[in-house]
């Protein structure tokens, strides 16, 4: 695939995802490599980068099996998930968030079926504080509704745009560990890590979105990963926030590492929002750096 992105449809996240690299994007469209074969995303979140590249052969990946069932549901079920958030957005309210919220504590999720599964995840995600994805310890989602006057709770264009593209294209939609989902990986690919990321500082703990956490072993084996697909000529490009730990971690292996400005809008100190420098780093040389 050679760094061309004109003359396609434009798409885009079709939720929102704590993390989300919109903001990042041309960043990270500097780094891509002029040509690469297979594409590779094994923490595809939302999607950013995957939807403004748009490759035509590509293996994505989540640990976060609500999310990929929106992404399934979307290739198969498109008109059907459209119907079911109609249905949401016309009752929204901080009631019937609340009590759809409830149908992972009471049984009702066990019956649902994919799409009234997807729906959900993706009604509460539009609706909710921040667009947050959090479960506690038994993996029941928590989050508070939101405060939105006008939330967009349903784009169907998005959504039938992303269908199309998703079977028209050989785009494999995995929900296992990132290990597992770039295997295939061969000389000339691309992959894309952004895992969540290394603490700033030690009083913050090591979370993930996902209910088993994303911890310093993970860390240590994502960057063997990094060194093994290197070995394999893959072409790496990792985002990380730019924790004394994750300069350790990669400094020796990388051949680029980029402090670039973000946005964080999600902390429960006020003041930690704001402005934070995070890493983005490949183990190939780039050519045009921003």
């Amino acid at each position: 695939m050679s760094k061309d992105f004109e003359n396609k449809t434009t798409l885009k996240p079709f939720t929102k995802w704590v993390g989300g690299k919109r903001q990042l994007l041309a960043n990270l469209l500097s780094l891509i490599p002029s040509k690469f074969n297979n594409y590779f995303e094994p923490f595809v979140g939302g999607g950013a980068l995957f939807f403004e590249l748009a490759p035509k052969k590509a293996v994505i990946n989540d640990n976060n099996e609500e999310l990929v069932l929106a992404y399934q549901v979307i290739k198969t079920d498109v008109e059907l998930l459209i119907d079911e958030l109609e249905k949401h957005k016309e009752k929204n309210s901080k009631e019937y968030y609340l009590e759809l919220r409830a149908a992972d504590r009471d049984g009702r999720i066990e019956k649902m079926s994919d799409v009234e599964r997807a729906a959900r995840i993706l009604y509460m995600l539009r609706v909710n504080f921040n667009g947050l994805y959090r479960v506690n310890s038994k993996n029941q989602f928590n989050v508070p509704y939101g405060k939105y006057k006008n939330p967009r709770i349903l784009d169907e264009d998005n959504l039938r745009n992303i269908n199309k593209y998703l079977n028209e294209n050989d785009i494999a939609i995995l929900n296992s560990d990132f290990e597992e989902a770039t295997k295939t990986a061969k000389k000339g690919d691309l992959v894309y890590f952004d895992p969540p990321y290394v603490p700033l500082s030690a009083t913050e703990a090591f979370t993930s979105y996902t209910a088993d956490g994303f911890g310093y072993d993970e860390q240590v084996r994502l960057r063997d990963l990094f060194i093994e697909l290197t070995e394999r000529e893959v072409y790496v490009i990792l985002s990380n926030s730019s924790a004394e730990l994750v300069y350790e971690l990669y400094e020796p292996y990388a051949k680029t590492i980029l402090e670039v400005g973000a946005t964080r809008m999600i902390n429960s100190n006020a003041q930690k929002r704001g402005k934070i420098n995070e890493l983005l780093i490949t183990n190939f040389e780039v050519q045009n750096e921003i």
